[in-house]
């Protein structure tokens, strides 16, 4: 009996406790509510990528080394498609000012890609620090990119890989590339030192 008392009192004096400090209750109700849509989002799209990979697209590189340039740039826009970007599109031609792929990711993140294709792979010319200060002095201050990439079925200089790294750019060579036509990633998983997520895609 004394014990039913005890546990009975301490159980009013917690109700009191709450009652008084009422907004603890809201902040713990917060928190949780945040940190459950937070694990519900990230569970929302692993399952989605799962979806998109089982019956996602995929090139094989001796697919994509025999496309026109113009098909690479169509080939890229599709793969960005497949990984979850459903405003990617096109805008590569004359005037394009350095951006053939634009797209904006699940998370926000504002993608502006240049393509270079090789219909001889990677024996063909390698791309090379011109064309990548050619992206460099487009990407962020025309085209509003988070991410300014460097896509190619080819190969890419020391030089250039160097200037890309110094000035925030990502480069995508033949090797990278083959794995992620293969639908194995999507592209934001395979490259380092993204920026951080803007905030959930209203396209995602």
């Amino acid at each position: 009996m004394l014990v039913i008392l005890v546990v009975a009192g301490a159980a009013v004096l917690v109700v009191r406790w709450l009652a008084d400090h009422w907004w603890v209750v809201v902040t713990a109700v917060v928190f949780a509510g945040l940190g459950g849509a937070g694990w519900l989002y990230r569970s929302r799209q692993r399952a989605r990528w799962e979806e998109v990979r089982s019956r996602g697209l995929r090139y094989a590189l001796a697919q994509l080394d025999g496309l026109h340039h113009q098909e690479f740039e169509q080939a890229v826009r599709e793969l960005m498609r497949r990984d979850g970007c459903p405003d990617s599109a096109r805008v590569g031609g004359r005037g394009d000012l350095g951006a053939d792929v634009k797209a904006t990711d699940p998370f926000g993140r504002r993608w502006v890609i240049q393509c270079k294709h090789r219909r001889d792979g990677d024996r063909g010319s390698a791309v090379g620090t011109p064309d990548l200060q050619v992206l460099n002095g487009t990407a962020r201050p025309v085209h509003r990119a988070d991410v300014a990439v460097m896509v190619t079925n080819g190969r890419i200089t020391g030089p250039a890989r160097d200037f890309a790294k110094q000035q925030r750019l990502h480069v995508v060579d033949r090797r990278l590339l083959a794995t992620w036509a293969a639908g194995s990633q999507p592209l934001w998983e395979l490259l380092r030192a993204l920026p951080p997520p803007r905030g959930r895609s209203a396209l995602s």
